[in-house]
């Protein structure tokens, strides 16, 4: 069985902002490899209680194999499920909520799950292995207008005509079905600058568009009024702009109708040494909203 390496990023600043209360119910939104919760764990109480939630079922068995521990409840849905769960079980909100936005480092590294332009694999892209909408679906199947759509919307492409034109071209000769194929056909039109591959904005693009992750992210800030008990806090940590942007205009908005108070005004990022030994941390931003009294 292969081991994953997962550095949970950020650990001890979301802890310090978020676990208010020792012995409180907090809920980690993406649960990944367990890496968040087992660092919070050691910081929290014998009666606190943990809820993870991830879609992803290989990775929730692994998290709950590496945490071990009977306050941790994880259940295998989205974190958009949070509120009904909370419910069923007649808890009146946690006192605090982590959305970590980012993919598990099991995902990425994992050629078999298509994420990565780094190894070859199928181009699958799913978090939740029952969906059925693929990345190779939509490279295969979409029309040129959503590929362009997709790729500007989602990716910031600056060459998501090209690239569009490009994969409409290939796939008539035959399917695109590996990461492989894709990374070689962004390679072939759209030159390399600087340490980034060209592909980097297509990968993220389909991703984004295959697990529908910008509506859910949208779909989930919506619940925090359900989530969060008044003095608990939201943590909601970022990988890219789009969802940096959208979770500070929805913080923004939280803020201004009085009910909420920002805990930092700006994003806060890691520090030089988390970066310097765990390069996943370079792009992540935190931010953390408190619900009032």
């Amino acid at each position: 069985m292969t081991t994953w390496t997962h550095i949970p990023i950020m650990a001890s600043q979301i802890a310090d902002l978020l676990l208010q209360n020792p012995d409180g119910i907090y809920i980690d939104g993406t649960l990944g490899l367990g890496g968040h919760t087992k660092y919070f764990l050691t910081r929290l109480g014998p009666k606190a209680r943990i809820l993870g939630f991830d879609k992803d079922e290989e990775a929730l068995a692994m998290a709950q194999e590496r945490v071990n521990d009977k306050r941790l409840l994880a259940f295998h849905a989205s974190y958009t499920q949070a509120p009904e769960k909370l419910q069923e079980m007649g808890i009146n909100g946690a006192d605090g909520v982590l959305f970590d936005l980012g993919l598990s480092s099991y995902q990425l590294d994992n050629p078999a799950r298509g994420f990565s332009l780094l190894q070859n694999g199928p181009l699958d892209m799913r978090f939740d292995l029952s969906a059925t909408l693929t990345a190779a679906d939509i490279v295969n199947t979409f029309s040129l207008d959503d590929l362009v759509r997709i790729l500007t919307d989602y990716g910031e492409e600056r060459n998501a005509q090209k690239i569009a034109l490009a994969i409409m071209a290939a796939r008539k000769n035959a399917p695109i079905q590996t990461t492989q194929d894709l990374k070689n056909i962004v390679e072939n039109i759209v030159p390399r600058y600087g340490k980034k591959h060209p592909a980097t904005q297509t990968f993220q693009a389909l991703r984004i568009a295959c697990n529908k992750e910008l509506e859910t992210v949208e779909q989930a800030l919506k619940t925090l009024d359900q989530l969060v008990r008044p003095g608990g806090r939201a943590a909601v940590l970022t990988f890219h702009s789009l969802e940096d942007r959208l979770v500070k205009n929805y913080f923004k908005t939280l803020a201004q109708s009085g009910q909420w108070t920002l805990i930092n005004k700006h994003a806060l990022a890691p520090d030089y040494n988390e970066v310097r030994q765990n390069h996943r941390a370079r792009s992540a931003k935190l931010r953390v909203i408190e619900r009032n009294n």
